[in-house]
């Protein structure tokens, strides 16, 4: 399993194809990346609903591996908060610049 923060890391090999002027090999921009990092952000959440409802049914799920899947999903909501702060500030930036 991917965890959030690896999809989100720029390889020196894009740093350079992207410094070239030429598009990454991948061919995926940031609205892209952003959607599937908030999609596993989802697909997190949902495992550790699962999880929880688990151990709350008594099915034999285990406290340990739920809270951790609880966890996992609470580190990546916080951090698709801390990047929609820093778009959200970007935009209002670039809004009070004069042309």
């Amino acid at each position: 399993m991917n965890s959030p923060v690896s999809s989100l890391r720029i390889l020196p090999a894009e740093i350079e194809s992207v410094a070239g002027g030429i598009p990454s090999a991948s061919g995926g921009g940031f609205a892209d990346t952003l959607r599937g990092a908030m999609d596993e952000m989802g697909q997190l959440s949902s495992q550790a609903e699962t999880k929880v409802a688990g151990v709350l049914e008594g099915s034999g799920g285990d406290v340990h591996t739920a809270l951790i899947a609880v966890e996992k999903a609470d580190l990546s909501f916080q951090l698709m908060m801390q990047v929609r702060n820093k778009i959200v500030s970007a935009y209002q930036e670039i809004s009070r610049m004069q042309f």
